[in-house]
């Protein structure tokens, strides 16, 4: 199903490796929990600098904190091992998510501010836990962790590249800030 890269594809995930010898791909989610794609949706496969790949997804089933995927036209497991370590891309405009969810795409690279309007610092990465995830923002060299709960995180503002948090008591030492 391979055609034409459209603009706007978004990072979302890798192939770890294949599973069995039918073709399956055992990826991560970079994107949170969940992939933000259903069955019968498309995906791009992009293997190094080489220009992405288009494909159908025939089904994706969790397994062991990853997922196991099937795209339309995989079917040994030599195709498989050619997309071993791919970055799994979907168009912008096709990522599905409920109203208060985020991508971790748009979370990181925000500044994170307290809602006394002092800055903390910057969105560097995100760790995923059992309970929550938990933002690591940057401060100059240093790492703050903040939970990402409604007790802790009041508002995110992706159009002004915003995080309001409201610390629970002590998470943060304003002191050290």
């Amino acid at each position: 199903m391979s055609r034409i890269r459209p603009a706007g594809l978004i990072p979302i995930g890798r192939v770890l490796r294949p599973h069995g010898l039918k073709g399956l791909l055992r990826v991560r989610s970079d994107a949170g929990v969940d992939l933000p794609f259903e069955e019968g949706g498309i995906v791009y496969l992009r293997v190094g600098p080489k220009a992405p790949e288009c494909f159908k997804v025939v089904s994706i089933k969790p397994q062991k904190g990853m997922f196991l995927l099937e795209l339309e036209g995989m079917t040994t497991l030599e195709w498989a091992e050619a997309h071993r370590g791919a970055d799994i891309l979907v168009e912008k405009g096709g990522l599905r998510r409920d109203e208060d969810e985020y991508f971790w795409f748009e979370l990181i690279g925000l500044e994170v501010r307290l809602d006394t309007g002092e800055t903390i610092g910057t969105i560097s990465r995100i760790i995923q836990t059992g309970a929550n995830d938990i933002y690591v923002v940057k401060r100059g060299k240093r790492e703050i962790l903040v939970p990402a709960t409604s007790e802790v995180v009041k508002g995110i503002d992706l159009e002004s590249g915003k995080m309001i948090i409201s610390p629970m008591e002590g998470l943060l030492d304003l002191n050290e800030i």
